[in-house]
């Protein structure tokens, strides 16, 4: 089956944050501006998500959601087939999306003025359901390794408390793109046996791995450490169903569990029957979508990389994993504000402000390129005219 991703879709004046809040937030009207900061896809979701909702409307009575079995069966499934990890039906939350899981975590497994340790610069959604939640940040600034980050467990260690509770991992890593090695995933695991730290890892962008990558999956790397480790999992970003707020808080551990169920329960959530339906289409029927995506990114990868790579001062981090590409301005001599100016009011493009991810984001920005090949292209002229006179 063929998928069209070079499609014309217009999002203006849908409700869609990506656009329709480009001139609010950032003065660059969606009319000439490029919207490459929310980390959503300007694509189609697979038909049988759409078929699925169509068939709901038809229906036309959309009340509670019932019987999860076959919801959470499409999980169970597909982590066993994508990632060959073993999953447990009473072992699987659903969450109003991950941001809300990973308060809920907070709460279940935290007290306030608690610290949270965040490897940065990382999704900066993090930072802020952490200090709304009234926990401490704790930074532990990521090393630049040639072209990639790494984690330094030696400087975290040197400066712990015993306020430090949790560690959030991105894997893959968002905003660097980058797939942690099985080896870093153990020595992670270790660390937080040795230093009593929960380790919540979030792996909402596994599926997104771009073609020659391998990505493994936490508890396969670490499979004895189920006492101490929240996964965090959803169909969302790998087939563009973000709207619909379901995602997936995978705790092996009977007592963790528990702890998390009673904050649910306190919460009085109660799943999306929509974002589980979306989930459960996506998952049983859409794998042949998301391997033509993957490639399909992939070519968009290359020609914003040699775009970029070719501008002076200019480094898109490799990409591994994700849509969203890293690019480091600080071989410019330029300071940020002029960095955005040339990029937002010069080239009309949008993307997410590095500091917003923590240490280590200071001269970058983040540009989403999960649309059709057309747009990138576009961009990547505009960046060079933006950029002309370092050329």
């Amino acid at each position: 089956m063929q998928f069209d991703f070079d499609e014309p879709i217009d999002r203006r004046g849908t409700h869609c944050a990506k656009w329709d809040a480009l001139e609010k937030l950032y003065g660059v009207s969606p009319d000439e501006g490029l919207a490459m900061w929310v980390a959503d896809m300007d694509f189609r979701s697979p038909p049988c998500v759409n078929e699925v909702l169509a068939a709901a409307a038809r229906h036309g009575v959309h009340g509670y959601f019932g019987d999860e079995t076959d919801y959470k069966q499409s999980i169970i499934s597909w982590m066993k087939r994508r990632h060959d990890w073993h999953v447990e039906p009473e072992w699987i939350s659903t969450a109003h999306g991950l941001v809300s899981g990973v308060g809920h975590c907070l709460q279940a497994f935290t007290d306030p003025g608690d610290h949270v340790i965040l490897f940065t610069p990382v999704y900066h959604a993090f930072a802020k359901v952490t200090k709304a939640n009234d926990r401490v940040i704790h930074e532990a600034p990521l090393v630049l390794a040639g072209d990639r980050y790494e984690m330094d467990l030696d400087a975290l260690a040197a400066t712990l408390t015993d306020r430090d509770k949790v560690v959030i991992l991105c894997s893959p890593h968002n905003p660097g793109g980058r797939i942690w090695e099985p080896s870093e995933l153990r020595a992670l695991a270790d660390f937080c046996v040795t230093h009593d730290l929960l380790l919540i890892a979030d792996e909402i962008h596994h599926d997104l791995v771009l073609p020659g990558n391998t990505h493994t999956v936490l508890p396969n790397a670490a499979p004895d450490i189920d006492d101490r480790l929240v996964m965090l999992t959803a169909a969302s970003k790998t087939f563009n169903l973000a709207g619909g707020m379901t995602g997936n808080v995978i705790i092996p551990n009977r007592k963790l569990r528990a702890k998390f169920t009673a904050v649910l329960q306190a919460a009085g959530t109660s799943a999306n029957r929509f974002g589980v339906e979306m989930t459960t289409a996506a998952y049983t029927q859409g794998e042949a979508w998301l391997e033509a995506l993957l490639v399909y990114l992939d070519e968009n990868r290359k020609v914003f990389d040699d775009a970029i790579n070719a501008i002076p001062g200019l480094r898109s981090m490799p990409l591994q994993a994700t849509y969203l590409s890293w690019v480091d301005f600080s071989g410019t001599g330029m300071t940020l504000d002029d960095v955005i100016e040339r990029v937002q009011g010069k080239a009309k493009i949008v993307g997410n402000h590095g500091p917003t991810f923590g240490t280590g984001g200071e001269l970058c920005l983040r540009f989403n390129i999960a649309t059709r090949r057309s747009v990138i292209e576009e961009a990547v002229k505009r960046l060079k005219l933006a950029f002309s006179d370092l050329q």
